[in-house]
C-alpha cells in the first residue's frame, strides 16, 4: 500500500476524492486544481524573490555570514563551558558525597 507523508492510504484518498466530487461537482474540481496550482506557483515565485533580495542585500552591504556556522560555533563554546562547569561542580561535591 502506498503511504503519503501524511500517512493517508489509497482508500482514504479515494474517499476524499469521492466527497469532493459529491460536494463540488465534477466540473468544479479542475478549476479548483488550476487555482491551487497557480497559487502554489505564485507562492514559490514570491519565496524565490525574497531569497534573491536577501542575497542581493548581503552582497551590497558586504555581509558575508553563515548563521548555521555561527550557531554551531556558539553551541561548541557552550558545550565546553558546560563541561568545565560540570567538572568543577563534581570536584566540589566529590568530598561531600564521600562523607555521607
Amino acid at each position: 500500500m502506498i503511504q503519503l507523508p501524511l500517512f493517508i492510504s489509497g482508500g482514504e484518498i479515494a474517499f476524499i476524492l469521492f466527497i469532493l466530487i459529491m460536494v463540488f461537482g465534477a466540473d468544479k474540481i479542475p478549476e479548483m486544481a488550476r487555482f491551487f496550482g497557480k497559487t502554489m506557483k505564485s507562492f514559490r515565485h514570491a519565496t524565490d524573490e525574497i531569497k534573491t533580495e536577501i542575497t542581493k542585500q548581503k552582497k551590497e552591504h558586504n555581509l558575508d555570514f553563515d548563521i548555521k556556522k555561527d550557531v554551531e560555533e556558539h553551541t561548541k563554546t557552550l558545550e565546553s563551558k558546560t563541561s568545565k562547569l560540570k567538572d568543577e561542580v563534581e570536584d566540589a561535591i566529590g568530598p561531600i558525597k564521600r562523607r555521607f
